[in-house]
């Protein structure tokens, strides 16, 4: 999988403190929970231990993942990146035209790995953000989602 991973500066560096809290600390708990259900005897019928075993299993597959996307990283630099357009770091305000009242969205639209739709940050992949991206201002988008349909029109391509 060579698929790259487009990050603001922000997102790899928290991609790389979770990678050395989970490779320092986290393995060394783990490590810790393993010896202590080993000490507790027979193997073979040790639900510790097995729990202990899965626990590390999950937290190297979790460690695998961050070294992967660290090594795909591609920094992005806002400073950079076009307005002309809907792409990955840029911040869109778009009006709800399905709306009986006016209704004014803003998302910025980033990686998968840094999205958080508390903090109006889509996913260049999620339904919407596919929907987005090359569009220009003016431009109506119909977007289908689970629930249904959305209709928005582009009013503002900017970033933060």
């Amino acid at each position: 999988m060579s698929d790259r991973v487009y990050l603001t500066k922000d997102g790899y560096n928290k991609l790389k403190d979770e990678l050395n809290l989970l490779k320092s600390d986290a393995r060394k708990d783990v490590l810790e929970k393993i010896a202590e259900a080993r000490a507790h005897g027979d193997l073979s019928e040790n639900a510790e231990y097995d729990a202990a075993r899965e626990a590390q299993r999950q937290l190297e597959g979790r460690i695998g993942e961050l070294e992967s996307k660290l090594t795909r990283a591609t920094i992005l630099d806002p400073k950079q990146v076009k307005t002309d357009r809907v792409y990955i770091l840029t911040s869109v305000k778009l009006k709800n035209l399905a709306a009986e009242e006016e209704e004014i969205i803003e998302y910025t639209l980033v990686s998968s790995e840094e999205a958080d739709t508390d903090q109006g940050k889509i996913s260049v992949r999620s339904p919407v953000g596919r929907s987005l991206l090359g569009k220009a201002v003016g431009e109506k988008v119909k977007i289908h989602v689970p629930k249904g349909e959305l209709h928005y029109e582009i009013l503002e391509i900017f970033v933060k």
